[in-house]
Parts: structure tokens; C-alpha cells; sequence
């Protein structure tokens, strides 16, 4: 103990400098706007490239279990697929006809492939990392999605990598409609079960019935329209009355979340900018 305290004695200089050191940097980033910028792009690069490791050592341990379930998946879909396809050439009588709207459809939009590198389920603020960035083509305000559902919504981007605002986040806002009704909402999620999450304003004309597929609705530059969102288990009354609230069983899995692609949906983008540009044009001129 005695020899402790001589040396602490012998060298608090230093420590006294390495205490005023660190507590200047942290005045440094946390009000000057340029440094923290800075801080955060060179901390969030470091911390996905860990996060990164350590999601590639958790896919390898759990893939052959993922395997497994994509190749009954597969199997399920094909089966779906070759159903689907056989009914519609029986209908139109063309054996083309499938392949040629499959390849309009998704012409239209450029998918980026990632895999998440950070999850969280059980906060408020939920936020998700992946692996892709602006060196990928990823730009804020995309709309990211996975093979059964929604995901979220891009908020942040580096060059490496991006942060997404999940549906399970108290601040995300989807827009979605009851699949074949054309009744549109708002997703919303309160926290609790990250399974559960809520569809507000829809209006109460609305004709629907439970277990019914709730979709994007394809009225914003993020989603598509179609894209799944969950099935309606519950209808509820919305607080002012004038609306229906209803509850959802959210079709993505956001527990066992890995594959995801990110949407460039230009084509709608392109659409809305001739939208705004035409509204504009038509805006009454002002009397020079």
C-alpha cells in the first residue's frame, strides 16, 4: 500500500495531465459541431468495423441453423411460385406473361444488399447498423427492407456504414394500407413486445377484417407499394374517436434479423420531383 501511494505521490503530474487532457477533448467534441462530426464519423467507422466482426463470427456459428430455414423457405416458395404461375397461364394462356411482369417490376428499383452489424429490440430509440454506406450508394431517408417485411428507414450514413430507424422505434412513421382496400395509415410502435405495433388514422368507413395483410402504401419516396408490414389481430378505437387503431403482428422477425437490402427508389423520386414541379408551375404568379 505504502508503495502505491509513494508511487502515485512520485507521478500525480501526470495523472493530473492525463484527467485535464480528457476532460478538454470532451469539451472539444461535445460543443464544436465540426470536431463532434468528425468524433462521430471516425467513432461510428471504428465501432461498425467491431460490430461488423462480431456479427460475422455470430452468422457463422448460426449458419448452418439459417441454412436449414432458407432452404425450407425456398422450398416453400418454389412451390408457391410454380402454383401462382401455373394458375396465371391458365388464365391469360400466356407462358410468358409472369416472367415479363416479374422483370418490369423490379426494374424499377435498385436494391443494395446488406447484412445488419448492430440490433437492439428492447429500447424506445431502437437503432439498427448495417454494413453498407455512401461508398455503396446508400443515402439518408432510404427505405430499407428484408425478406419477409419492413425494416426501417436509413438515418445515418459513412462511407462504410449507415444507421436505420427501425419500425421499432417511437419516433419511426410508415406509411401503410390494408392490403386490397386501399384504407391507408400510419405505422407506429410504442415499445413493449417487438412483435406488436400499431396502425393510426385509419379511417373509421374503413371495411376490413382481421388477419388481413397490412402493406406500404407506396404515398412517400421510401417504400414501394406492397411491401409487407404485418397482419391485423386487433381493432381498437383511436383516442379522439374518430379513427381505428389497429394492432398488428409485424411480419418481420426483428430478433433474428441478418439479410436486409436497401431501396433506391428513384423511379418514385423522379415521379415526385415532376409532381412538385408541376405543382409549382401551376402556384399563381405574383403581379410584378
Amino acid at each position: 500500500m505504502r508503495n502505491l501511494v509513494e508511487f502515485l505521490a512520485k507521478h500525480n503530474h501526470w495523472f493530473v495531465f492525463l484527467i485535464l487532457e480528457v476532460f478538454s477533448l470532451i469539451l472539444l467534441f461535445q460543443y464544436n459541431s465540426y470536431q463532434g462530426s468528425v468524433w462521430f464519423s471516425t467513432a461510428n467507422a471504428a465501432a461498425g468495423k467491431l460490430l461488423s466482426w462480431e456479427a460475422d463470427v455470430e452468422s457463422f456459428l448460426s449458419m448452418s441453423k439459417a441454412n436449414q430455414e432458407l432452404t425450407q423457405r425456398n422450398l416453400y416458395l418454389e412451390q408457391q411460385v410454380k402454383t401462382l404461375s401455373k394458375q396465371l397461364t391458365d388464365a391469360t394462356k400466356d407462358s410468358n406473361w409472369v416472367r415479363r411482369n416479374q422483370l418490369d417490376i423490379l426494374k424499377g428499383y435498385h436494391l443494395i444488399p446488406a447484412q445488419v452489424v448492430s440490433n437492439s429490440i428492447d429500447r424506445h430509440d431502437n437503432l439498427i447498423t448495417i454494413d453498407k454506406g455512401s461508398l455503396d450508394g446508400v443515402k439518408k431517408d432510404m427505405g430499407v427492407a428484408c425478406g419477409t417485411g419492413v425494416v426501417g428507414i436509413v438515418y445515418l450514413v459513412s462511407p462504410h456504414y449507415s444507421v436505420v430507424i427501425p419500425a421499432l422505434n417511437t419516433e419511426s412513421n410508415i406509411s401503410c394500407q390494408i392490403r386490397g382496400r386501399g384504407y391507408f395509415g400510419y405505422l407506429r410502435w410504442y415499445g413493449g413486445n417487438s412483435k406488436l405495433a400499431y396502425v393510426e388514422d385509419v379511417p373509421r368507413h374503413a371495411r376490413f377484417r382481421l388477419y388481413e395483410w397490412v402493406e406500404t402504401s407506396g404515398y412517400s419516396s421510401v417504400f414501394p407499394p406492397g411491401i409487407a408490414v404485418g397482419k391485423i389481430l386487433h381493432v381498437y378505437n383511436s383516442p379522439d374517436g374518430i379513427s381505428y387503431r389497429l394492432q398488428v403482428e409485424l411480419s418481420t422477425d426483428f430478433g433474428k434479423l441478418r439479410d436486409v437490402c436497401v431501396i433506391d427508389n428513384k423511379p418514385v423520386l423522379e415521379r415526385l420531383d415532376a409532381l412538385r414541379a408541376a405543382q409549382d408551375s401551376l402556384k399563381p404568379k405574383e403581379d410584378k
